[in-house]
């Protein structure tokens, strides 16, 4: 597979990992993951992965029902390590060697993240899943894989989602929404579009780091994206 990229930041979100219920993990979802993970990985290309909480617990809807907001925030990082050890169980039963660095230390659940642990995974072939956000509240895991796909020094950050791109509108509420095939960072946050957060959005801006957001819900798309087809929306 002939490859655009040669290091690349994956973010999926957890409402994804979800898959049809809603909620928790479908490993069906997880399964389909690995296996497009595995697919690029196997081609030479370097694969460094955040994935969101959402489908467990989210830090601020629980401040909106009682939890405190840093408290709330720390269940959500926690979320995001499941995921993660999920994730990397699946890379592993499909051959796919692939390590968790946590932003937090929990030894031995997972290594405690550093810049050079990472590259070092990344550089022997192993998948770095990064979890457990930027390991402080009030901050997404958007704004934790912007971080860490600049510190990793990723040629792009690929945003996974259920949708194939970035919209005029919500695409899912809004019929008559329209696709872009590529934006700017100014014109993301000039027409308040939801791609990312806005604290994301301007870190990657600063370091010039692309963002193409996809759907990873259709097999076979990142493998397109890797290759360079026009499948998704370039963020620039």
């Amino acid at each position: 597979m002939r490859s655009k990229y040669q290091r690349v930041l994956l973010k999926l979100s957890g409402e994804s990992l979800a898959g049809a219920k809603g909620t928790g993990i479908d490993t069906e979802r997880l399964g389909q993951y690995a296996e497009q993970i595995k697919e690029i990985a196997s081609s030479g290309v370097e694969v460094a992965i955040v994935i969101g909480g959402g489908n467990i617990f989210r830090g601020l809807s629980g401040a909106t029902r009682g939890f405190d907001r840093v408290k709330g925030d720390q269940m959500g990082m926690l979320a995001t390590v499941i995921n993660s050890l999920a994730l990397s169980s699946a890379l592993e039963s499909v051959g796919q060697p692939a390590r968790v660095l946590t932003a937090i230390n929990m030894f031995p659940i997972g290594e405690h993240y550093s810049k050079w642990k990472a590259i070092e995974a990344l550089k022997r072939g192993e998948v770095a899943i990064i979890a457990g956000g930027t390991g402080n509240p009030f901050f997404t895991t958007d704004t934790g894989s912007a971080l860490r796909g600049i510190e990793v020094e990723a040629d792009v950050m690929l945003k996974g989602t259920r949708v194939d791109g970035v919209y005029t509108a919500d695409p899912e509420k809004d019929s008559t929404a329209t696709k872009f095939s590529e934006i700017s960072y100014d014109e993301v946050y000039n027409r308040g579009l939801k791609v990312m957060d806005l604290t994301a959005t301007a870190l990657c801006k600063e370091n010039g780091l692309p963002i193409v957001v996809f759907c990873m819900d259709t097999p076979g798309n990142l493998a397109k994206v890797i290759a360079g087809e026009p499948i998704g929306t370039l963020v620039y």
